[in-house]
């Protein structure tokens, strides 16, 4: 995992790179999400492997929703870079805006109508590898605002969401799954986590809607 975690010498010292975030642009999607020919070449680097230690798995073990800058923790931040005309107040609550939640095609005018999706669940990250990791680098996982690991989406279509990997579940907007593939393969790929042989076949079907 040095590749993933060489700039990373202390989660904060990557969190106070993630600062530059503003009231987003519409429809705003987040950093790092590769071409699909890019994504297909990542794919295949990828290492095929049983999932393992989910006994072990604690939510509690990937410290998420830290302060980023002044008042706004995760969330917030990108609340107001996925979101138009984001207004907060002096605790960073968003009181007003719109989000487009890209998973189902639903616009929100209220944040409390929106979650913060880990593209890559914690707990599937957990069985993949990060079992491994330090808790510093779990924090920069779940708390990465670099790579496309971080969605503002409907919170009930997070909910059923759950942990599940793409083999049993996809976005209900068929037009997204091509965008939806290439995030999940870059931050498998960036955390150098493994994936499951169906997991896999489920990306690549994915990645021909492209």
């Amino acid at each position: 995992m040095k590749r993933a975690f060489a700039a990373v010498t202390g989660t904060l010292t990557l969190v106070a790179a993630l600062t530059a975030v503003t009231a987003g642009t519409a429809d705003a999607t987040p950093p790092g999400i590769p071409s699909a020919s890019t994504a297909a070449s990542r794919l295949a680097t990828l290492t095929v492997a049983a999932e393992s230690h989910q006994s072990t798995y604690d939510r509690s073990l990937f410290p998420h929703w830290i302060t980023i800058s002044g008042t706004c923790n995760t969330r917030e931040e990108v609340l107001k870079r996925d979101g138009t005309n984001v207004v907060t107040d002096s605790s960073c609550a968003a009181t007003s805006g719109r989000w487009y939640s890209p998973y189902d095609g639903a616009t929100w005018t209220a944040a409390s109508d929106v979650d913060i999706d880990h593209m890559v669940p914690l707990s599937e990250a957990w069985r993949s590898g990060a079992w491994a990791w330090t808790t510093a680098q779990r924090q920069a996982f779940a708390n990465d605002l670099n790579e496309p690991q971080l969605w503002a989406v409907t919170d009930n279509v997070n909910q059923a969401k759950g942990d599940q990997d793409p083999t049993t579940w996809k976005p209900s907007l068929t037009s997204f799954w091509c965008t939806y593939a290439r995030a999940w393969i870059q931050v498998k790929w960036y955390y150098k986590l493994t994936l499951q042989s169906a997991e896999k076949t489920a990306l690549t079907s994915m990645l021909n809607t492209c």
